[in-house]
């Protein structure tokens, strides 16, 4: 390991943008079905669905969150229909799969998603048994990411220690409670112009444009240098 990750016992991944490529783009078809469920419930058209659909995004974290706290849905129904998407679009990458699992320490996943997509995610990309753990948002009791509840849920139930966990997040205010708490961070720079809001260099440790190389490159510095 490079030095400045030598201490780092707990390695912890979001999944979406993450663990598979963002060119992949799965969040395109989430956010259609999100629309979909949206223009349904306020009974509106799609272009309305969608304004109010990125203001809950923005204002509560996800769009989940904004339709619970203002029209009190019940959450499975709506992680169930949102993730109702095909998987075509994934395959597997035995590179990063082999990169992740020669990490020294524990693996984890840390997502917004719920347990069932990430599994589904996570096998299609040939990474179905690697990690230690998973604190999705039903484990936060519905709190997401960047709410600094979730991560304390997270860092509770897992047992990490924050002083010796890394974070590899796409979205860039979601770094921002993890190294309140300590972790080393990593942001996942995908070019999307909503992932990058809020982003400050003082949360953020390394940023990088895709998993797969720089985690391959851990285990090759030299090599990672020279490309």
């Amino acid at each position: 390991m490079p030095p400045e990750f030598s201490h780092i016992d707990h390695w912890i991944f979001d999944l979406d943008n993450v663990l598979y490529p963002a060119e992949c783009d799965l969040f395109a078809l989430i956010d259609i079905k999100m629309g979909e469920y949206v223009a349904q419930l306020l009974g509106c058209d799609l272009i309305e669905a969608r304004t109010v659909q990125k203001s809950y995004f923005h204002d509560h974290g996800t769009t989940l969150a904004g339709l619970m706290h203002h029209h009190a849905i019940a959450p499975q129904e709506f992680l169930d229909y949102v993730h109702d998407i095909d998987m075509d679009r994934l395959s597997p990458s035995p590179d990063l799969r082999a990169a992740i699992e020669a990490l020294p320490g524990e693996k984890l996943v840390f997502t917004n998603a719920d347990r069932p997509y990430a599994e589904r995610v996570l096998e299609r990309r040939g990474l179905g048994d690697l990690f230690h753990q998973m604190h999705d948002i039903l484990d936060t009791d519905l709190v997401p990411k960047p709410q600094t509840g979730a991560y304390h849920s997270m860092v509770a139930a897992t047992g990490v220690d924050p002083k010796r966990s890394l974070f590899v997040e796409d979205m860039a205010r979601n770094l921002r409670p993890a190294k309140d708490l300590g972790m080393t961070t990593i942001w996942v720079n995908t070019g999307a112009e909503w992932a990058g809001r809020e982003h400050d260099p003082a949360y953020i440790d390394h940023e990088i444009s895709e998993l797969e190389s720089w985690v391959t490159g851990l285990h090759h510095p030299k090599e990672a240098k020279a490309t």
